[in-house]
């Protein structure tokens, strides 16, 4: 197995975190909501983010340093993810967990 360094650790643990909320956000309060909270491009975007999570913890725990390539977009879409949330509204968890994996995520693109 690779050597795996705290942060990568964290990274990987905020973004299996922000995949679940973001996941769980979108078919459970979101579509619940309806209105603002299930128009496409939000509703998009939030799956995206946690792809996007999903892909980048995966790169991580398989070792390859493709990693740097996805963390570097996973935090891009989380940063927009959590702005898009805070617009919406109502939904502080997911604003959150996105931008905790985005500055994560940025450090382990650099």
């Amino acid at each position: 197995m690779h050597h795996m360094s705290p942060e990568m650790k964290e990274c990987i643990d905020n973004c299996l975190s922000c995949y679940s909320e973001c996941l769980s956000m979108a078919m459970g309060h979101c579509l619940e909501m309806g209105g603002k909270h299930t128009e496409p491009k939000h509703f998009k975007l939030m799956m995206a983010c946690a792809e996007i999570c999903r892909t980048s913890a995966h790169f991580m725990l398989i070792g390859t340093e493709h990693h740097k390539h996805t963390c570097r977009e996973c935090a891009e879409i989380c940063r927009e993810c959590a702005e898009d949330c805070e617009r919406v509204g109502d939904m502080q968890s997911c604003v959150e967990a996105c931008r905790r994996c985005a500055e994560s995520c940025e450090r382990m693109a650099a």
